[in-house]
């Protein structure tokens, strides 16, 4: 076993969210922090007593005492820079997605094996309360054979950094796929793609990108049922929504339309008959319970609903405080490096997840034609 690790967090606006879970987790010796605005490092260093601090990632990556390096970035930044990190022999994780080309995630895939250092993609989706619910009654047989599965995620981007716009859709699919190929445990395999909308050209500029919205179908591993999932990130009149829904032939389950409501499931009564058209199925909305029942007791507390400050930050507030799943995320990271194994979320898993979306923007661009999801494999240490 690992002795305890020191962690650099990098990126404070947003990833703020994470200080104090490091600070407080029982495996991590000490934490660094580091951002590119001094006055940003200087609140958050001071707000939480955090004394390492540093403006460049590559300070970090020169510093031999940091074992891990947790990236919370500029989006576009996400693949070089894990990239970097896991080529200067540290761990590395990352906020979602992985990165924005197949050829990126394929170099980190590959890293993860050579240096022997772990990634994980840092994807709350799979973590949130209303997840690891539903996972449970999966677990139990509940659902029975799966028949469809659905993802979306609607989000009015509208004075975000500018990174953001225009970005296609589906390179952010990660929070609406990943909970639904986690359950059913495999991938995708191949996809058609349809855009929808347009973009006025000088916000379609900056990534070639022409659509405000796209809906994908996939195809699935070893499994007959389909995948849905429909993305917005522009010129779509919707308050937030990041949702999935299974449908089994004995169960069903269904994120909530609104945020701040419980998920629905839908349940078949055992007398109902073929014949029944219907009427033998029930829904209910049933809270989805905390898990801090998972978590050492120093951060179990942490699934709260804020940790930084008022917990403003628009990525938190639209996100609905993302279900708890914070402290699971770093639980899982720093309990990887401790105990010398891969992450649950490791770069095969990551490429897995973030891949679909990259193929889905070709094939609609190319207008909806069936395209190939590339499969992942090595890292395996």
């Amino acid at each position: 076993m690992t002795a305890k690790i020191t962690v650099a967090l990098v990126g404070l606006g947003f990833g703020a969210e994470f200080v104090p879970i490091y600070r407080d987790h029982p495996d991590v010796a000490a934490l660094a922090i580091c951002d590119a605005d001094p006055e940003v490092l200087a609140a958050v260093g001071d707000e939480f007593g955090i004394t390492e601090r540093y403006t460049s990632l590559d300070e970090v990556l020169a510093q031999a005492h940091i074992d891990a390096v947790h990236l919370v970035t500029r989006l576009p930044d996400h693949g070089r820079e894990s990239i970097a990190v896991l080529t200067a022999g540290k761990h590395c994780a990352s906020t979602v997605p992985m990165a924005l080309s197949v050829e990126e995630m394929r170099e980190i895939v590959r890293l993860q094996g050579a240096v022997g250092k772990n990634y994980m993609m840092m994807e709350t989706a799979v973590y949130t309360r209303e997840f690891l619910h539903c996972r449970e009654l999966f677990d139990e047989g509940r659902f029975g054979t799966i028949t469809f599965a659905k993802g979306s995620h609607y989000q009015d981007m509208e004075g975000w950094p500018t990174y953001w716009r225009g970005l296609p859709p589906h390179f952010y699919m990660t929070h609406a796929i990943a909970p639904v190929l986690r359950l059913l445990g495999t991938r995708a395999t191949s996809v058609r793609c349809l855009g929808s909308g347009r973009l006025p050209a000088d916000r379609a500029a900056q990534y070639g990108n022409p659509f405000p919205a796209e809906t994908a179908i996939f195809e699935l591993e070893g499994s007959d049922a389909a995948v849905e999932v429909s993305r917005t990130l522009f010129q779509a009149t919707r308050s937030y929504s990041e949702a999935f829904a299974v449908y089994g032939e004995s169960y069903g389950f269904e994120w909530p339309q609104l945020e701040d409501e419980p998920p629905v499931h839908f349940l078949r009564s055992t007398g109902a008959g073929e014949d029944a058209r219907g009427d033998g199925i029930e829904a209910r909305r049933i809270e989805a319970p905390d898990r801090g029942d998972l978590l050492p007791a120093e951060i179990a507390g942490y699934t709260g609903s804020s940790v930084h400050a008022d917990g403003s930050h628009a990525s938190f507030v639209q996100g609905g405080g993302h279900g708890g799943s914070h402290p699971h995320l770093v639980h899982e990271f720093v309990r990887s490096i401790v105990e010398e194994r891969l992450p649950a979320i490791d770069a095969v898993t990551a490429a897995n997840w973030t891949a679909p979306g990259v193929i889905a923007h070709e094939s609609a661009l190319q207008g909806g034609v069936p395209l190939p999801i590339p499969a992942f494999d090595g890292g395996a240490r």
